[in-house]
């Protein structure tokens, strides 16, 4: 371990003794917006002892991707608290009248707010809301038989990054919320890890974009979200008629989200307790066809990229741009591309090796620089929770069992709980990693520790029955979880 050596004598015993002697009713790993919710819900029950541990020295919220103007997706009601508890002290309208913004609010009339202002409402809760320790890495998570306890041993870092103590935590229950990790596909992760090459994840966008800028010829790929709104910013940014831009998909168009009010019901609790009731071979089967749900691109965006090249051709055709493309923008948009391998070109220039899915055609593109809009993965966890894989129990797939109130299934002989947050989509569906489910899976993760109804859930979130049996009645979460118990004493 770095900076192993500047340990202080002594400190890792006397915290494991503190802890031992009062342990903790939570310990949550990771500090994004779910187990933040989870900490501002958790904080208005009486009580509770919580500590949340986050490797880096702040909350940031995909810091590359807060472009100017870009919003979110879910309305500002799903903030981290509201939709469990308005009366929440954590909510986003309360963080406005804190900083004297509701009235400019209210007349702005805005739904969906922007990604900047949520990260702006997320920092605020993270450095008002007790228990959250940053700069604080957990190195594993292991069950202690003999107290009952889960032993969560963690290293305070530094300012750089650098070790500084040791510490541990006892605790009864843990959630994980380590978050997702960005994604580069195998053909591309060459060119991606070697230094000095601009390839780039597009959750470093802002990081690079003056250099992107200043780039001969740009490739973005990937069509979901992010990746329509790189584009979008490169090319409003580009001089008319030489844009030199291009945009590669793998789906077969750039398909708009499915965004109905009867099709964003696959986003409630009724749809989540639904799924996680079907089978496994159906719910693998489910998963891939509902891929415009969440990863296709808001119709605003795709209407903001050809409303920005109608205007170009509007201006060409008038003779006030740079091309020579008889009027058109120097802008490709190409679906249906599968990038096969990829290398260095001449005069440091990049090749795409491509392939065509419906032509079945094979190409070479050359361009400058790549962002890979090519989304997220879940973090593993394998090395902090190598202690409990022998608890853990597995699907036929060998993912971890996860019950409907979100905890992992382990052996019987582990009485506490591990509850987890977005890393569960092969159990609960498309919304686990939805920001607008955050406050209710939280409430859900409170009741079933506390044992009780902490936060009042709703019977009934949808208007769509998605199946033929009656749903269960209560919600999910309430007092008296099925299964084993993971009641604390609070």
């Amino acid at each position: 371990m770095r900076g192993s050596g500047r340990v202080r004598d002594g400190e890792e015993a006397r915290a494991a003794a503190e802890s031992a002697a009062e342990p903790l009713d939570l310990v949550g790993v990771g500090i994004g917006p779910f187990n933040l919710s989870l900490a501002a819900l958790g904080d208005g029950v009486p009580g509770l002892r919580c500590a949340f541990y986050e490797q880096r020295s702040a909350f940031r919220w995909h810091p590359g991707l807060l472009i100017e103007g870009a919003t979110l997706q879910v309305p500002f009601l799903a903030d981290l608290v509201t939709l469990a508890d308005p009366a929440s002290p954590w909510s986003f309208l309360r963080f406005l009248r804190e900083r004297e913004r509701l009235f400019p609010f209210y007349f702005a009339e805005r739904f969906h707010i922007e990604r900047a202002e949520y990260d702006a409402y997320c920092r605020w809760v993270s450095e008002g809301v007790p228990g959250l320790h940053f700069g604080h890495q957990v190195d594993a998570v292991r069950w202690n038989a003999e107290q009952e306890l889960f032993e969560v041993d963690f290293t305070q870092l530094d300012a750089h990054g650098e070790a500084e103590a040791l510490g541990r935590s006892y605790a009864r229950n843990v959630v994980l919320g380590v978050g997702t990790a960005p994604y580069v596909p195998q053909a591309l992760r060459p060119l991606a890890e070697a230094p000095s090459v601009p390839v780039y994840h597009s959750s470093e966008y802002l990081e690079h974009r003056e250099e992107l800028l200043a780039a001969g010829h740009v490739t973005v790929i990937g069509s979901g979200q992010s990746g329509a709104e790189v584009f979008l910013d490169l090319l409003r940014r580009r001089p008319v008629g030489r844009e030199r831009l291009r945009w590669l998909t793998r789906s077969g168009a750039f398909a708009p989200m499915e965004y109905s009010k009867l099709g964003l019901e696959h986003f409630t609790p009724d749809y989540t307790r639904y799924f996680h009731g079907l089978s496994e071979r159906v719910r693998d089967g489910l998963l891939p066809r509902q891929w415009q749900l969440h990863k296709a691109v808001d119709a605003e965006t795709l209407a903001a990229v050809h409303d920005e090249l109608y205007r170009r051709t509007q201006a060409l055709n008038d003779g006030g741009g740079d091309g020579d493309g008889g009027g058109w923008p120097d802008a490709v948009l190409t679906p249906g591309v599968r990038v096969r391998t990829a290398g260095r070109g001449g005069r440091s220039g990049l090749e795409l090796h491509v392939e065509h899915t419906e032509q079945e055609e094979r190409g070479v593109l050359t361009t400058d620089a790549v962002v890979l809009a090519t989304g997220y993965t879940e973090r593993a966890t394998d090395g902090m929770l190598a202690a409990l894989h022998p608890y853990l129990r597995r699907d036929g797939s060998d993912r971890p069992l996860v019950d409907e109130e979100y905890r992992l299934v382990l052996d019987r002989a582990v009485t506490g709980a591990v509850f987890v947050q977005n890393a569960e989509r092969h159990t609960h569906g498309v919304g686990a990693p939805d920001l607008g489910l955050a406050a209710y899976r939280s409430a859900v993760i409170l009741n079933a520790m506390t044992g009780r109804e902490s936060y009042p859930l709703p019977r009934r979130t949808a208007f769509t029955r998605f199946g033929l049996r009656e749903e269960r009645s209560g919600a999910a979460g309430a007092a008296g979880p099925a299964g084993r118990s993971a009641t604390v004493g609070v």
